[in-house]
Formats: structure tokens, C-alpha cells, sequence
């Protein structure tokens, strides 16, 4: 037993050593997820979209709309492009995209909010961008609602017009409600997912070619474990890299489960490990790998179910996503990070991720080590 310790321990140290020798192992396993921290949420740093230019058509020119007008300037969310009062010119600067939206202020507004009537304000919104149209639908409802309450309480005793009770969203994780609180934390675990499977295939294939010593391979039992271990180690590292110092660093959500994190994180690395030294089995040579990852990555995240529900896809897709260690590993994580799920509720995903890996794992050691 103690000959065994020792030797897995110089394996162990010894994989690290080819790994620093590789340079594109190195950069692939180490460098890329240090690269990819900071590179994904830059791009994503404008999570909603400010200054949206819109036109607004004044027709009745009175203390009320003047007073929504002002109220409208002040949103973060809508520059005001122009005022006018002819609904023709606000349409076209719609249409030659020098607009996103009009907000139409009819002539008889306060009359009809005087006598309780329907319709009034109107909002005319381009859909050549959603997330756009959102921040402009927001930023005026925001803007106006208020007023018009301050408006029609002057006339509480000779109307019976009440405004409607408005509808409060409170996000519950994404607090922000921005694009890159919603969509890296799950990139981020396709990151660590691509950048395991490339650098290890990469890693076993070139022992495979004898390119670290010099003659055909077939790892030793505490050879086997020793790569095993040395790459959880670097998987395990940049997970807790990423859904800790990263999610801080841009103000993620995050910490929601923190030993339900712990449990899993080396779970979902373990089988992507089990997964590609499988299929490193198979490798003539490692710029095969490369292959791979060329075509799976976005598949893989539009399969996960974050930019697209699972519900919304064929039952078939549905299956077949279910069964990628990607999907299940994204969701817990999600689930524990993000959301602050208990340990119960992904107890699933981690039984069918260890028992993924454990049949990736004997069937990786057979091949590595019979054929």
C-alpha cells in the first residue's frame, strides 16, 4: 500500500509536469478558464440597455403631458430623440431606425382620464430587439405611473375612475434581471465542461503517441488515478475560480447552496474526466479532440435548457439533452448556486452523473489498459 501512495504520488506530480511542458494542454486546462473569466462577462458587463432613443408625440400640449414628459426624461432606461406632435414623423424616424419606440400623448388625454374612459397613451414599439423593447416598455411604464395617480386623485370625488392596481416584478435570483447574471453561470459550466474534455483527450492522446515517453503507453493502475486526480484537481480549482471569485468580481448572483456546491462540483468534473478519457481511447492522434469541440460546444449549451426551456423542445430533444452530463451538470449548479436549491432537490442529477462516470471509468480503463 505504501509503494502504491508513493507511486501514485509521482504520477501525480509527474502529470503536472506534462501538462506545464504542453503548452496547449496548458493553456487549454489552466490558462483558457483564467481567459474566458474575464473575457464572457466583459462582453456581457452592459447587462440592460440604457439611453434607448424614443420620439414622443405631444398632441395635447397641456400641464399633464408636459409633466409625464419630464417624468420620461428622467428615466435611465429612454433618451428622449425628439418632440413633436405629428404622429407621421415619429413613424418615420421609427421606420429609418433613429428610434425604437414612440410614446403618443393623444389630444384628449386629460379629458379621458377625467371621465374614466378607455385608451389613452399609447406605446409603439420596434421588435427588431426584444431586450430593447422590454427596457422602453419599463422605463416609460415607470415613468408615467406615478403621475397619472397623482393626476386622477384630484378627481377622486366626482369620478369613480380608479387606476388600475400596477403590477410589481420582483425577481427572485436574477435581481438584476441582466443578460449576463442569466446567461454566464451557465456558460461558465460548459467552460469548465470543453476545457477538461479537449486538454485531457489532448493530454492522453499524446501519451498514447509516446510523445512523453517515447514508446507506446498503457497507464498502471496508479497511473490511471494519478491523471484521474491531477485533472479533478485542476477541474475542481477552476470551478470554485469561476463560481466564486468571478461571480463576485462582476456581481453575479451566487452562494446560494455553498456545501451543496462543494458535493457537486467534484461530482459533474469527475464524470466530463470518466467522459473524456473514454473517449481519448479511441484518439489517433490528440488534434482530434479539437475536432470535436469545434461542433458540440453550442449544442451543448442550447441543449443544457438556459436559452431554451426544455418544455418548449420535440419530447425526442428533450430525452436526448437529459442524458448529456452537460445538461444535468448545468442545471444543478444552477439550482445550487443561483438559486439556493437543497442538496434534495438535484439529488438525481448527482446519481445519474456518479453512475455516469462510473461506467465511462471502467470502460476508459479497459481501453486504455487492454487494448
Amino acid at each position: 500500500m505504501k509503494k502504491f501512495l508513493s507511486q501514485f504520488l509521482h504520477d501525480y506530480l509527474q502529470t503536472f509536469k506534462n501538462i506545464a511542458k504542453n503548452q496547449s494542454i496548458l493553456t487549454t486546462l489552466v490558462l483558457s478558464v483564467l481567459l474566458y473569466s474575464f473575457f464572457y462577462p466583459t462582453a456581457y458587463k452592459g447587462q440592460n440597455a440604457e439611453s434607448i432613443p424614443i420620439v414622443i408625440v405631444d398632441q395635447e400640449q397641456s400641464a399633464l403631458t408636459n409633466t409625464i414628459i419630464t417624468e420620461v426624461a428622467k428615466s435611465p432606461n429612454v433618451e428622449i430623440k425628439t418632440i413633436t406632435s405629428n404622429f407621421l414623423e415619429a413613424e418615420s424616424l421609427l421606420q429609418q431606425q433613429k428610434a425604437d419606440g414612440i410614446l403618443l400623448l393623444p389630444d384628449n388625454l386629460s379629458q379621458s382620464i377625467r371621465q374614466g374612459e378607455t385608451g389613452g397613451i399609447g406605446i409603439y414599439l420596434s421588435t427588431a430587439y426584444f431586450l430593447k423593447t422590454k427596457q422602453i416598455g419599463l422605463g416609460i411604464a415607470q415613468s408615467i405611473e406615478q403621475t397619472l395617480t397623482d393626476y386622477t386623485e384630484k378627481f377622486g370625488e366626482i369620478s369613480e375612475f380608479h387606476l388600475t392596481v400596477p403590477i410589481h416584478q420582483i425577481p427572485l435570483f436574477n435581481t438584476l434581471s441582466g443578460y449576463g447574471s442569466y446567461i454566464f453561470p451557465a456558460v461558465a459550466s460548459i467552460i469548465i465542461h470543453q476545457t477538461i474534455f479537449l486538454g485531457l483527450c489532448m493530454l492522453i492522446a499524446g501519451y498514447r503517441d509516446g510523445a512523453y515517453t517515447g514508446q507506446k503507453w498503457r497507464p498502471t493502475v496508479s497511473e490511471f488515478w494519478a491523471i484521474y486526480a491531477a485533472i479533478l484537481t485542476i477541474g475542481c480549482l477552476g470551478c470554485f475560480y469561476l463560481f466564486g471569485f468571478t461571480f463576485w468580481l462582476y456581481d453575479y448572483p451566487r452562494g446560494g447552496n455553498f456545501w451543496g456546491m462543494i458535493v457537486t462540483v467534484p461530482i459533474f468534473v469527475s464524470c466530463v474526466i470518466a467522459m473524456a478519457m473514454l473517449f481519448a481511447s479511441f484518439l489517433d492522434m490528440s488534434e482530434r479532440a479539437g475536432h470535436v469541440i469545434v461542433f458540440t460546444s453550442i449544442p451543448l449549451f442550447l441543449l443544457s435548457g438556459t436559452a431554451w426551456p426544455h418544455h418548449a423542445m420535440p419530447e425526442w430533444l428533450q430525452y436526448f439533452a437529459w442524458i448529456l452530463p452537460s445538461t444535468n451538470g448545468v442545471q444543478a449548479l444552477i439550482q445550487l448556486n443561483q438559486m439556493g436549491a437543497p442538496l434534495i432537490d438535484v439529488f438525481p442529477k448527482l446519481i445519474y452523473l456518479s453512475c455516469l462516470a462510473l461506467i465511462f471509468f471502467i470502460l476508459a480503463y479497459y481501453r486504455l489498459t487492454r487494448k
